[in-house]
């Protein structure tokens, strides 16, 4: 077993590595997970879809209806599509698939084998319609006590170190045990030094309400990630109120051309709308609190189902930047620089 990374390194699921060593990031995906939504698998009969050239834009258009569409448990596909990342020109993926989505924390080391690519994987705890089994009725010392182990020790049993906080689940309305796991979640930051990510609820008020909890619970307002802004909030002003708590922005959809969202009544962005935002948003100022990503969960998003795979970033989404008037050094902030920043650790 490797050592644990220190302060000033980032913790790989193979190891401590240096900052300058991750290139281009990722900063939210899955890569081995299931995230099945509740109820589709018994509505289902416990039988999975097989995707085909037939169905896959009913499958990719209607996502949360497909039993199997959101398993990704196969090793060898999965480093098939991280190395065409990496032949794109991508260095790290942080792995966000945590208790409630069956993380793999041995499967992802052996992907980080197979491919040469730098895998941070996420500990903690997702939502209490996924994650009610495991977070139930303990305590938030208990809670603490997994996460900073599995930074300092290992995830379970697997001898395989996470490197950040998350994504941790926050649900509309915010449960009692969603609000124990996030204080539980802010004393592992301290313990360990390590970012938070999180899954915010899809009320416009849910990502401020959370900063504002990290700070009032003593944590690092710079160090914390609220995802899916997305779906989330459609206002410029709203986002930079947000940012304005301390925290990073991160719109993780990219790749997800289609507007209509399963969950909410809400048309989704598409990539160029995206960037529109996030250059309105640069040219304000934010430009070093904001991540992006594409937070793949389903197999119709992978290549080997024809979607567009981890390497949709760099093959297609930078290049899109340059053509709407993104400097390179605004760009290297934004996949390079913020997230180096928030994947080293603080504390040792």
């Amino acid at each position: 077993m490797t050592r644990p990374a220190e302060r000033g390194e980032v913790q790989t699921v193979l190891g401590p590595v240096s900052p300058d060593s991750l290139g281009l990031v990722l900063p939210h995906e899955h890569i081995l997970c299931d995230v099945t939504p509740p109820g589709v698998a018994e509505a289902a009969g416990g039988r999975q879809v097989e995707v085909t050239l037939r169905n896959v834009h009913d499958i990719r258009y209607h996502w949360i209806q497909h039993y199997g569409n959101h398993i990704l448990d196969d090793v060898a596909v999965a480093a098939d599509e991280v190395a065409a990342f990496r032949e794109a020109g991508g260095g790290t993926i942080v792995e966000m698939t945590i208790h409630g989505i069956k993380p793999d924390a041995g499967g992802l080391a052996e992907v980080a084998r197979r491919t040469n690519v730098s895998i941070v994987a996420g500990v903690g705890f997702y939502i209490e319609s996924f994650a009610g089994d495991f977070i139930g009725g303990r305590s938030i010392e208990d809670l603490a006590g997994v996460m900073v182990e599995g930074v300092r020790s290992g995830i379970g049993d697997s001898g395989v170190r996470a490197g950040i906080i998350g994504e941790i689940g926050v649900s509309d309305p915010w449960s009692e045990a969603e609000r124990r796991v996030m204080r539980a979640a802010v004393v592992a930051q301290r313990e360990t030094g390590a970012a938070i990510n999180v899954h915010p609820g899809r009320d416009p008020s849910s990502p401020r309400a959370i900063a504002r909890f990290v700070r009032e619970e003593g944590g690092d307002p710079s160090r914390l990630v609220i995802s899916h802004i997305d779906r989330t909030l459609f206002d410029d002003d709203e986002v930079a109120r947000l940012m304005d708590e301390g925290c990073c922005a991160e719109w993780d959809f990219f790749g997800i051309e289609s507007s209509y969202y399963p969950f909410a009544d809400i048309d989704l962005p598409n990539d160029g709308l995206r960037l529109e935002r996030i250059g309105r948003l640069v040219r304000r100022g934010y430009g070093d609190r904001i991540l992006i990503s594409q937070d793949i969960c389903t197999k119709t998003r992978l290549q080997k189902w024809g979607g567009h795979g981890y390497a949709h970033l760099p093959r297609a989404v930078l290049p899109m930047m340059r053509r709407k008037g993104f400097s390179d050094r605004e760009i290297d902030q934004i996949v390079r620089h913020t997230p180096k920043r928030l994947l080293t650790l603080a504390l040792g």
